[in-house]
């Protein structure tokens, strides 16, 4: 059974900073793309970051470039989320995905949630003001 398992998020005032990490169990994503998406109350799950399977390339939103980082460690099979200045408006939920490509190796774009087939169950990131 593939699980996505994604830990800390928290509290924390803005101009801050966090770093989350999604553990991927059940099945390699060495191969594949993965990504975080993000959803507030009352809006659609967004876009946040996305990294091909060697992590040479990365998409981003318009709203956390050049604040967000996002990497992957295959050997542990795991990415991670450095989210730095953060502000009251990235408070939300956090999901982890991945996308299964059978070890093609490509890196389609992978900016829309339908481009997925795994999820973590969300981590909750709140930023004050």
């Amino acid at each position: 059974q593939v699980q996505l398992v994604e830990s800390g998020g928290g509290l924390v005032q803005a101009g801050g900073s966090l770093r989350l990490s999604c553990a991927a169990s059940g099945r390699s994503f060495s191969r594949d793309p993965m990504g975080w998406f993000r959803q507030a109350p009352g809006k659609e799950r967004e876009f946040v970051a996305a990294i091909s399977w060697s992590g040479g390339s990365t998409y981003y939103a318009d709203s956390v470039k050049g604040r967000f980082i996002i990497s992957r460690d295959n050997a542990k099979n795991t990415q991670y989320l450095q989210m730095n200045s953060l502000k009251p408006e990235d408070t939300a939920v956090y999901y982890c995905a991945a996308r299964y490509l059978g070890g093609s190796i490509l890196f389609p774009d992978v900016r829309t949630v339908d481009e997925y087939d795994y999820w973590g169950q969300g981590t909750q990131v709140t930023v004050s003001s």
